[in-house]
């Protein structure tokens, strides 16, 4: 991988929300050659995302919830 892709992976991390550990991590396994262990990485940032999208859409539904009975009662 190139210096540049690595930096607008880097950038577009930090875009999505991915912590700064995460993206000092792949910076470092870049400058160790470790390319394949990135994706690892980067595919542990999206579970992560994913966890957080899921705790959001279950406070929404609450929400969604708690409106319907406001309106029947």
């Amino acid at each position: 991988m190139k210096d540049t892709e690595l930096e607008k992976i880097i950038e577009n991390m930090k875009a999505a929300g991915c912590s700064n550990t995460d993206t000092e991590r792949v910076r470092n396994m870049h400058k160790a050659g470790l390319d394949e262990e990135i994706i690892h990485c980067l595919r542990r940032c999206r579970c992560s995302l994913m966890d957080e999208l899921r705790d959001s859409q279950r406070r929404v539904d609450r929400m969604d919830r708690l409106i319907r009975m406001a309106e029947n009662c």
